[in-house]
C-alpha cells in the first residue's frame, strides 16, 4: 500500500480541515528517510531525524565521511584485501551526525527517528547525549553481536527503543503540488444558488404576506358591508311597522 501526498480538486474540501495529513510519527520518520538520501553510500542510506518534547526538529544527519575527508578520494568498499580501504573505519554515521548538528544546547529527553537500528559506536553516543528514546524503522541486523551489544547498553541506561510499524510504504512528494489552483466554480455557483434560493424563499414569504394581508382586508371590508347591510334592513322594518 502506498499514499500520494498530493491533493487534487476532487479529493479537498475548502470548506473544512484536510484528513489525510501525516501524523508526527510519520512525518518525522519521512524526515530521517529524506535525508539519508544526501548519503553517498552505495550500499546503505540512512538518515536520522532528532526531536523535542514539543515536537520540534533539533538535528538531523546521515551517514557520509566526515568533513574535510572527501568522499571521492575515501574509499565506500565494504570488503577490501586492505583493511584500510574499508568505508566503515571512515564514514560517520547518521546518528553521530544527528547528534553533532543539533541546533539545542541539550537533546535531554529528546528522541531520535532513525532509518536502521543504532550500532553498539553510536548507542554509546546517544546515551551520552541525554536522548531516552529510539523510534527505528528496521532492525535487519539484529543478530550481529554490535547491535545485540546496543540493545545491552540501552536497556542498562533505560533508552526506550520502538520500532515504527508504517501506514503506508510509500510517501510521494510531488513538487507540481504548490501550483495546483483549486476548482472554487462548483463552490462559488453552489454558494449564489444558495444566495438566490434564500432571496427567493423571502420573496415568496413577502408574497404570500402580502396576499395574506390583503386577503384579510377584504375579508374585513366583506364584514363591514354585511354589517351595514344588516342594519339598514332594520331600519326599513321598523318603519314598515309603525
Amino acid at each position: 500500500m502506498s499514499v500520494d501526498t498530493t491533493l487534487h480538486s476532487d479529493e479537498r474540501s475548502l470548506n473544512c480541515k484536510r484528513s489525510t495529513y501525516m501524523d508526527w510519527d510519520e512525518y518525522f520518520m519521512a524526515v530521517a528517510f529524506l535525508v539519508s538520501k544526501r548519503s553517498k553510500d552505495p550500499v546503505t542510506r540512512v538518515g536520522a531525524c532528532i526531536v523535542d518534547n514539543e515536537n520540534r526538529i533539533v538535528g538531523v544527519g546521515y551517514n557520509g565521511m566526515p568533513r574535510g575527508c572527501s568522499d571521492d578520494i575515501f574509499p565506500w568498499k565494504k570488503k577490501s584485501g586492505n583493511k584500510l580501504d574499508e568505508k566503515k573505519l571512515y564514514v560517520c554515521h547518521a546518528e553521530i551526525n544527528a547528534i553533532l548538528n543539533k541546533n539545542s544546547n541539550k537533546l535531554k529527553n529528546c528522541r531520535m527517528y532513525v532509518g536502521l537500528f543504532p550500532c553498539n559506536e553510536c548507542a554509546k553516543v546517544i546515551i551520552q547525549s541525554g536522548l531516552k528514546k529510539i523510534i527505528y524503522m528496521s532492525d535487519k541486523y539484529n543478530f550481529k553481536i554490535k547491535t545485540i551489544a546496543a540493545k545491552r547498553m540501552f536497556d542498562a541506561a533505560n533508552v526506550k527503543y520502538i520500532r515504527y510499524i508504517p501506514k503506508n510504504n510509500k510517501i510521494v512528494i510531488d513538487f507540481s503540488e504548490i501550483n495546483h489552483i483549486p476548482n472554487t466554480i462548483n463552490l462559488d455557483s453552489a454558494l449564489v444558488e444558495t444566495s438566490c434560493d434564500k432571496q427567493n424563499r423571502n420573496d415568496n414569504d413577502c408574497d404570500e404576506s402580502t396576499l395574506s394581508l390583503k386577503n384579510d382586508k377584504s375579508s374585513t371590508n366583506a364584514e363591514k358591508i354585511d354589517d351595514a347591510n344588516e342594519e339598514q334592513n332594520l331600519t326599513e322594518m321598523k318603519s314598515l311597522m309603525k
